[in-house]
């Protein structure tokens, strides 16, 4: 269970820095691009310790998942950004695919 936990640390870590990358103007900014480079540190760090028991492929598609759909949300809420339907329902389907492996794979650790 830890170690999802650390999948979920790792998450956020990459949404942050992401978010923080576009701030960043191209690294223009020091403040933005501090919390760009300890973000992905941080998510990192993380992931390689989510990955001694989650197996690779797996945490990677939860942590590639998730973090596509909540940056995307985050473009939309912060940025701005829009979403057409096409997107929504690729990030729908996306989030579906999460699901499938945490509820019915066995190759996802618990």
């Amino acid at each position: 269970m830890q170690s999802w936990l650390f999948l979920t640390l790792a998450i956020i870590a990459e949404v942050v820095a992401t978010s923080a990358l576009k701030s960043s103007e191209g690294f223009s900014r020091l403040a933005p691009t501090a919390v760009v480079i300890i973000g992905y540190v941080v998510a990192f760090y993380f992931l390689a310790l989510a990955i001694k028991v989650i197996p690779v492929g797996i945490a990677y598609a939860v942590w590639a998942g998730l973090g596509i759909v909540l940056i995307s949300l985050i473009g939309w809420l912060v940025f701005q950004q829009k979403l057409d339907a096409p997107a929504i329902i690729g990030m729908a389907m996306i989030l579906s695919g999460v699901m499938v492996i945490n509820l019915f794979s066995n190759t996802s650790a618990h």
